[in-house]
């Protein structure tokens, strides 16, 4: 394959599509809930549309609508957001030496085209950076087919479901769906003891402080399962067979 032929047409290309096809009917059931939410939370339909195309975050924009319709201050909504989406800073650092070798704009994109799921399969197929040019382009192609179907489906869905959000109603059980399909994609994330210790601190914690009010106790989930992570995470000058993964 030529260097300026069309990434789509790698063999990875359509090898990083076709795994996230096999996952997105969890993204799109999340993204169908989110959208109905965010109308039924008071957005209009033109807000409601620009977060769930631009924002690209559901658990983010989950943990916003409440405190949105609640009328909390920006300050706690800004900072709600932030928390839940912490984990993408551990994502950026593991990530960095595979786009180094890209120009800034690309480097941006693909952070905003970058969501939990495309992370994870994407690490599982390449498990380390490329030193070649030929093994760089595999992994560009792989993550463009992967973004493409993952992004589609969370802003397709997203948008039928603001189109159709006067239209369903609560009897259709769909904040107890979309919960199912966040459950799948955590079962999916909890690939090691670490994640599923901290998974587990982070509910209770959230259980455990869910009288707070304006949601804090999202906030106090996030805290409690960082700390637990820094706490039995290994020092790094163990030997390697020794050393805990983080999450």
């Amino acid at each position: 394959m030529s260097a300026g032929e069309s990434i789509t047409k790698h063999p990875e290309f359509r090898r990083g599509f076709m795994d996230s096809a096999a996952v997105s009917p969890g993204i799109a059931a999340w993204a169908l809930m989110t959208g109905v939410a965010m109308v039924k939370s008071g957005m209009s339909v033109f807000e409601a549309s620009l977060m769930g195309v631009f924002v690209f975050a559901g658990s983010s924009q989950l943990a916003a609508i409440p405190l949105i319709t609640a009328g909390a201050p920006m300050w706690v909504i800004l900072a709600t957001a932030f928390c839940v989406n912490l984990r993408f800073m551990v994502f950026s650092a593991h990530l960095r030496p595979y786009v180094m070798h890209l120009p800034l704009w690309r480097r941006m994109l693909r952070g905003y085209f970058t969501g939990d799921l495309s992370y994870v399969l994407f690490t599982t197929r390449f498990p380390h950076p490329s030193e070649n040019a030929a093994g760089r382009r595999a992994e560009d192609a792989y993550w463009a087919g992967n973004a493409t179907m993952n992004w589609t489906s969370w802003a397709g869905m997203s948008l039928v479901g603001v189109a159709l959000a006067n239209y369903v109603p609560p009897s259709w059980g769909l904040g107890f769906a979309g919960i199912l399909a966040l459950v799948g994609i955590l079962c999916s994330l909890a690939t090691t003891r670490l994640r599923t210790v901290s998974a587990g601190v982070a509910g209770a914690a959230a259980v455990a402080a869910f009288a707070l009010p304006l949601k804090l106790n999202i906030l106090v989930a996030i805290a409690a399962a960082v700390a637990i992570c820094l706490l039995l995470e290994k020092p790094k000058g163990m030997p390697p067979a020794q050393v805990q993964e983080t999450p």
